[in-house]
């Protein structure tokens, strides 16, 4: 099941409507008046009517998660992304948030801030969680685990690095776009062995497959649990692979007018432009 967020484009209140993705090109309005979190945190998924249907084209697709309670990400869990960052292989994972001010649709544009120079790009398979989980045995973690979705990490390395803490260059508004939906976990046979891809204006410059993560899904769902209560429809978004523009040599930056594609296999693609600040 492929789970979203979308408004009718005709609807000039741009009401937030939550739907199916039935085929590669339907869009079945669900009967809801909530959030995809509502709808994960009841657990009523599978009972929802299924209402009004829409080309693809006729809806705008919105971040199939806007409401999270939390939003961790996980860095350097790639090998060869810590190499390339010139970091050493992490004992423990390292962590640092994101939040909603984040979070951005499929096909939306990225503003990059006036004060940014070093705009960079992470594509990353992030995992929404489906209950509540506090003290999760690492042999019943992905239990836990309601879904997946693709969520490019887009960073300001430029305050990131400068800084002693990653917060403020990563989570600026609109750096994590995310999408273009949810695919529930029945759908996804194994996690930990998914491609990964992105692409810069058309041209490849990450691939990997998550099969090279560090930390897996399961670590690191039991990980969180034991000291932070993990809620329905938290994401956890778990790294990027190498080839960031950071790493490139020349460097590669993001500038006004270049798109991005992040995709994972058995999801989807993610598309983005990113565009100068107007302020």
């Amino acid at each position: 099941m492929k789970l979203l967020q979308f408004y009718h484009l005709q609807d000039e209140a741009r009401k937030l409507q939550v739907g199916l993705l039935k085929g590669d090109s339907t869009v079945v309005a669900l009967s809801t008046a909530g959030t995809v979190r509502d709808v994960i945190r009841e657990s009523d998924i599978y009972s929802l009517q299924e209402g009004a249907s829409y080309r693809l084209d006729e809806v705008k697709l919105l971040s199939p998660l806007t409401d999270p309670e939390k939003i961790i990400c996980i860095g350097l869990n790639y090998h060869d992304h810590v190499i390339e960052s010139n970091m050493q292989v992490p004992k423990v994972p390292v962590l640092f948030p994101k939040y909603n001010n984040c979070l951005t649709g499929h096909d939306d544009e990225v503003v990059i801030p006036a004060e940014v120079s070093q705009c960079d790009y992470e594509v990353e398979l992030a995992v929404v969680i489906g209950k509540t989980a506090k003290r999760v045995p690492l042999e019943s973690a992905m239990d836990y685990v309601f879904g997946y979705t693709v969520l490019n990490d887009v960073s300001a390395r430029d305050i990131q690095l400068n800084e002693p803490q990653w917060t403020r260059g990563k989570a600026i508004d609109g750096f994590a776009p995310m999408g273009p939906w949810i695919v529930t976990a029945d759908e996804i046979e194994n996690p930990g062995n998914l491609s990964i891809s992105l692409k810069l204006n058309g041209e490849t410059m990450q691939n990997s497959n998550t099969k090279e993560l560090i930390f897996n899904i399961p670590y690191l769902v039991s990980f969180l649990s034991n000291t932070i209560t993990l809620q329905p429809g938290d994401i956890i978004s778990t790294g990027t692979p190498p080839g960031v523009g950071m790493g490139r040599k020349p460097q590669v930056w993001l500038k006004p007018g270049d798109v991005v594609e992040a995709t994972i296999e058995g999801i989807g693609t993610l598309r983005n432009t990113f565009v100068a600040d107007q302020f």
